[in-house]
């Protein structure tokens, strides 16, 4: 059977096989997160080395290429990403934390460097296995360090041939100018919510509709939500948050044992969806509280609830810190409290 791709992708799959022989040695994806960017690419490399692509020039599924696609060992392809997640063993459209390496116990780079550039460089002028080339991917682009990409650089001037270099990146507006001047872009829609919920239904997705709300449209990231402690706890975390007298240090150390990371992801949508309702405007994140939203965002000021979504976005640079997990859960709370007896927050500074 012929390699497909996600149905919000079917479009932009015709036209990248439409011109299979024509594509240049440089390519830029690029979407938001969690719509299966890299599966995308991960498809379209095994296509162009299929030995036996079907008419539409999909992959067959069935040649040598396709079954060492199949088993990720392809000796003329190479994903190049952050230590981080090669760690962790996730992909960049996926969720996930960092992990320590057992060796050092330090924190894994969260950067493509240099060094990873260079290291492709025998595989860069080898000769290929298979007459499709070799494809080299880097994801998430934008995650190349400056001297990263300037090394990169150098490659996509002067490529060898029959190399092709596949760029991932969910905020391309990070990478150099010098980088975009060189690939030609691709852009991955998000799907119609329609196509998503139909999508996720078809995974065995009871709720569609919140999931896909809940990650903003993402199908791949509403997909890892289907865990019964995530909705168990988020019901506690937004339940706290109505409570009209809620104490919230004792429901901080209820909430001790939920990431941090995973807090704050709950208010900024919370807030988001008050300030939203607050200005006239729709609940994006939480259609389920509806109600409640609306009888809390009638109460507060719009500059109140502005500041405090600005102090949570800020609180995103410190809240994978282990020693200040439980200080930001309190300090999370505390000025959510704080706003919804009136008090004024302080703006949080620019620094």
């Amino acid at each position: 059977m012929a390699v497909t791709v996600y149905p919000w992708q079917a479009a932009v799959w015709r036209e990248i096989l439409a011109r299979r022989d024509t594509l240049p040695h440089a390519l830029l994806f690029s979407g938001r997160e969690g719509i299966g960017k890299i599966d995308f690419v991960r498809k379209l490399a095994q296509s162009l080395a299929c030995e036996a692509p079907a008419a539409d020039g999909a992959a067959c599924g069935a040649c040598q290429s396709c079954r060492w696609f199949a088993a990720d060992s392809h000796p003329d392809y190479r994903e190049i990403r952050p230590e981080a997640l090669r760690t962790a063993g996730q992909d960049a459209d996926d969720t996930g934390v960092e992990q320590e390496t057992a060796a050092s116990k330090r924190k894994p780079s969260q950067e493509i460097r240099i060094e990873d550039v260079r290291g492709l460089q025998d595989f860069i002028f080898l000769t290929s296995h298979q007459r499709g080339g070799k494809t080299i991917v880097f994801y998430p682009a934008e995650t190349l360090n400056t001297n990263a990409a300037n090394a990169l650089l150098k490659n996509l001037e002067e490529p060898p041939a029959g190399t092709r270099f596949m760029l991932v990146a969910h905020r391309p507006a990070e990478l150099p100018a010098t980088i975009h001047s060189r690939c030609q872009k691709v852009l991955l829609p998000t799907p119609q919510s329609d196509v998503a919920e139909r999508w996720l239904r078809e995974q065995g997705i009871a709720e569609p509709a919140l999931s896909l709300a809940q990650t903003g449209n993402a199908p791949l990231l509403s997909l890892t939500l289907n865990d019964a402690a995530y909705w168990d706890q988020r019901k506690s975390v937004l339940n706290g948050l109505t409570a009209r007298d809620g104490e919230m240090l004792a429901l901080a150390e209820r909430l001790r044992d939920i990431p941090a990371v995973r807090l704050l992801g709950w208010l900024q949508r919370w807030t988001y969806d008050l300030l939203s309702v607050r200005s006239g405007g729709p609940v994006r994140y939480n259609p389920d509280y509806q109600k409640a939203l609306g009888q809390i965002a009638a109460k507060l000021r719009a500059i109140d609830l502005a500041r405090y979504h600005r102090l949570l976005l800020r609180q995103q640079r410190t809240v994978n810190h282990p020693l200040n997990a439980r200080l930001n859960i309190e300090q999370m709370l505390l000025s959510y409290a704080a706003v919804m007896r009136g008090e004024r927050l302080e703006s949080p500074s620019a620094s």
